[in-house]
């Protein structure tokens, strides 16, 4: 269904193609980078190259000349940009008349080029001198009465030199307060995977998509958020892999596919069909379907009794068999229909698929962690996996994929809220401190802190927590209850608007500028989706004179706040080797840290279920059984899920066009059910506001046009962040404490009646 509400689809082409081709090219002219872009595109996510800073998948080993993706090409643009943020820019304008302007204004303007302090009187930023700026940091920091009234936010663009820098710091100042993205997106992944098989992370790599016989991609939109997956999923269907998406809306990147780099499919227009499957569960319906997928299995294992399942692995590696048996067998077709939306006919379809394939991958994103049964959910699919022995073996396991180039890297430096006691042992033992003990405060909590004034100050190291967070109005008043806000970053964005008291702007170097320090440029490493750790140096000259490197300012914050200390601050910024010897000795699986990434594919960390080793308290993979949740909603609600556009990377919009959904030129848009639409008597085109409804109270977001389109009864789906300020700070995944932002109970109403 169009954006229209017509018949024919909005978008009729392949994903990739030459429209990719041209949407990357003009958002080079649009930031008059063309010449120094270029120059970055022939280098990023080469071996001798840096890493793409968008997104997490993992490179081949065998790397094409431009080994990049149409949102790689534009996060590229972005960054390479000749437009400038300096301290002229922040003359004419105060904040109280930026924060009127678009999120997309705001990052369009460049790259920051000074340090800045906010003046309360003047309502603006004014340059600042880096020595004053970490002055008035270290100064804030000594004085509050707690380590724990300060928080330390990471974005996943932070690389690993950084971020093992980072926690050290707050580890060494006295917090465990340290709340990253990973908090707000795949959280519930790690929780679920860590619970199941002893390892929050994904179990496959690259290579075992090659040899794949099925694999699943559920609640996830490569095209969009992950496009160079979408090499990977053509190749798997070149072969003849099944491959079943399962997605409430219909994304043209999932249907079919056209390699914007390769020749003779550009010049025939021949895309390839990606998935030989495509379901539409309703919104938050994915356990359901689980659970009719494992009664699949056991049926047919009933009818034919150690043929199906795998009971050697079984016996040998889980526990839990006899109760996921028992509740496959209880459980009804009439619920796994009810509630996930599909027919008995399409689960046993899928079920029958899944139990004659031998090798089996299963990928996932955000569609199945933002929700309150989000870990229920994952559990139960690490359960169906298990039932087949599909982990620890070639072409099987499973692939959660990350959103952000080195956010699982973040996590494997010690970027925790509540690290182990080993790590801890670690740090101290090597830097000769005592980390503290006392867990610290993930995301969400972290701006509940603030909001109680438990939190005084708020240090972010990239991202725009503004406009990543739920709740918007609650988020944004946590953050100007604070004594003082820091954001490290390239370019301007809302949270530079949404400031405390006092308030700091420090630019530092993008991924593809060069890092001189003391013993010369600098490399710094990164960690995709599947554990695979590798080396990324800039070669383009600073966007300013006045960036510093991420670790860099961790180093002279750190020297400012503590003074005298036992760590080598300046030492180990002089030469990053000196900060990978350092993880070398403190983090399992990084020995030998500095020699293994001169290896050209860098190095693989390893992981403990693939070797079917579990780390779990029963040293089992843990078999789990979970009812299926009643989501019924009131009357004449609907299942909201926010995604974004294609024109998008997180919070940075690059245009308001979104091109696979025949979206142009306007973001505040509610994408319906045609009938759902009409049971409402409102028209495609129509302007609605929109009431989320929670126990906590209603939130509102006014004036989005409707539009019709593929998407089950009684589901809509719309844009962050614009529809953040309608999720709950209260409602968040079970477990995790990650915010619903795919489950938004929600009432359409016509403008008059607000």
């Amino acid at each position: 269904m169009s954006s229209s509400g017509g018949d024919e689809p909005a978008y009729k082409g392949a994903a990739g193609g030459w429209a990719a081709l041209r949407s990357s090219l003009m958002q080079l002219k649009e930031q008059g980078s063309l010449v120094r872009g270029t120059q970055a595109l022939f280098r990023i996510n080469q071996s001798t190259g840096f890493d793409c800073p968008g997104c997490a998948w993992p490179e081949p080993k065998e790397r094409s000349s431009f080994e990049f993706c149409e949102n790689g090409a534009k996060a590229v643009a972005a960054e390479t940009t000749s437009r400038r943020v300096t301290p002229n820019f922040f003359a004419a304008h105060t904040v109280s008349e930026l924060a009127e302007r678009p999120d997309r204004w705001l990052e369009a303007q460049g790259r920051l080029t000074h340090p800045m302090a906010y003046d309360p009187e003047e309502d603006r930023y004014h340059p600042v001198s880096w020595e004053d700026a970490f002055a008035q940091i270290g100064g804030t920091l000594r004085g509050l009465d707690s380590p724990n009234e300060a928080l330390f936010y990471t974005s996943g663009r932070t690389s690993n030199e950084a971020a093992f820098l980072y926690q050290l710091f707050a580890r060494a100042y006295g917090t465990n307060n340290l709340p990253d993205c990973s908090n707000l997106c795949h959280e519930s992944s790690g929780a679920a995977l860590g619970r199941t098989i002893g390892i929050g992370k994904g179990t496959v790599t690259l290579e075992d998509f090659e040899s794949a016989d099925l694999i699943l991609v559920m609640g996830q939109n490569p095209g969009t958020n992950h496009p160079r997956m979408l090499t990977t999923l053509q190749e798997a269907a070149q072969r003849g892999a099944a491959i079943v998406s399962v997605n409430p809306l219909k994304e043209r990147g999932l249907e079919a596919f056209v390699h914007p780099q390769h020749v003779g499919p550009m010049l025939t227009g021949r895309a390839t069909p990606i998935s030989t499957h495509y379901l539409q569960p309703v919104i938050g319906g994915d356990l359901a379907l689980v659970k009719g997928l494992i009664k699949v299995l056991v049926e047919l294992e009933d009818a034919s009794p150690g043929e199906v399942l795998d009971h050697a692995f079984l016996r040998e590696h889980t526990t839990g068999l006899e109760a996921v048996l028992t509740d496959a067998r209880a459980t009804s077709w009439e619920e796994v229909v009810r509630e996930s939306g599909l027919a008995e006919e399409t689960v046993r379809e899928i079920g029958a698929l899944y139990a004659r394939s031998e090798r089996v991958i299963i990928c996932w994103a955000m569609g199945l962690t933002q929700h309150r049964h989000a870990v229920p959910t994952l559990e139960t699919i690490v359960s169906w996996m298990l039932l087949r022995g599909n982990v620890g073996r070639p072409g099987a396991g499973f692939c959660p994929v990350r959103g952000h180039s080195n956010v699982q890297g973040d996590r494997s430096m010690g970027i925790v809220e509540r690290p182990s006691e080993a790590f801890l042992n670690a740090l101290d033992q090597e830097f000769r401190i005592r980390a503290p003990r006392a867990h610290g405060v993930d995301a969400v909590d972290a701006i509940h802190a603030m909001a109680e004034g438990r939190a005084r100050v708020f240090f972010g190291m990239g991202g725009n927590f503004a406009a990543a967070t739920p709740d918007t109005e609650a988020t944004e008043a946590a953050l100007r209850s604070c004594e003082l806000t820091v954001h490290v970053s390239t370019k301007l964005n809302r949270s530079h608007l949404v400031h405390g008291e006092r308030a700091l702007i420090l630019p530092c170097l993008g991924r593809s500028e060069i890092d001189l320090q003391a013993a010369g440029p600098q490399r710094v490493t990164v960690e995709d989706s599947m554990s695979v750790v590798h080396a990324s140096q800039g070669s383009l000259e600073p966007a300013s004179e006045h960036l510093l490197s991420e670790p860099a300012i961790v180093a002279r914050m750190a020297e400012a706040t503590l003074g005298i200390s036992t760590i080598p601050w300046s030492s180990l910024v002089e030469d990053y080797g000196r900060i990978r010897d350092a993880i070398a000795r403190v983090i399992p699986g990084f020995e030998g840290y500095n020699e293994r990434i001169e290896d050209r594919d860098g190095f693989y960390l390893g992981n403990s279920a693939a070797e079917r080793q579990w780390e779990t308290e029963s040293g089992r993979a843990e078999l789990a059984v979970h009812p299926i949740p009643d989501l019924g909603l009131g009357p004449g609600l609907l299942r909201l899920m926010t995604l974004r556009s294609h024109d998008q990377y997180n919070t940075t919009v690059y245009s308001d066009d979104d091109r696979y959904r025949g979206i142009r030129g306007e973001r505040r848009v509610i994408f319906c059910h045609p009938e759902d639409l009409a049971e409402r008597q409102i028209a495609p085109g129509d302007q609605v506001n929109l009431v989320s409804v929670y126990e906590d109270g209603e939130r509102r977001v006014e004036a989005f046009r409707t539009v019709a389109y593929d998407i089950p009864r009684g589901c809509a789906a719309g844009y962050f962040p614009e529809l953040n300020p309608l999720v709950s700070l209260r409602s968040v995944a079970t477990t995790s404490n990650t915010p619903t932002s795919k489950w938004i109970p929600v009432r359409m109403e016509r403008p008059e009646a607000g």
